[in-house]
């Protein structure tokens, strides 16, 4: 329980996360596994405070952050 935090701390992260996840866009200079390795860690700590995905928001979001070059 103290790793972890308490549930307002849980909600506060998760509210965090999924901002940080809205906002996420592929930076200019980045490589494709970088965007990939960033979003993934956002996604997978959504994941451990409980938040769950479609595969296909999932694909559709990383989609859509990509730079068009």
């Amino acid at each position: 329980m103290t790793y972890e935090g308490t549930n307002d701390v849980k909600r506060a992260r998760k509210h965090t996360l999924i901002q940080e996840y809205e906002m996420f866009r592929m930076q200019k200079g980045e490589t494709i596994l970088e965007v990939q390795k960033g979003f993934s860690h956002i996604v997978n700590r959504l994941m451990s405070l409980g938040k769950t995905f479609d595969k296909e928001e999932i694909n559709i979001k990383i989609l859509k952050c990509l730079d068009r070059s």
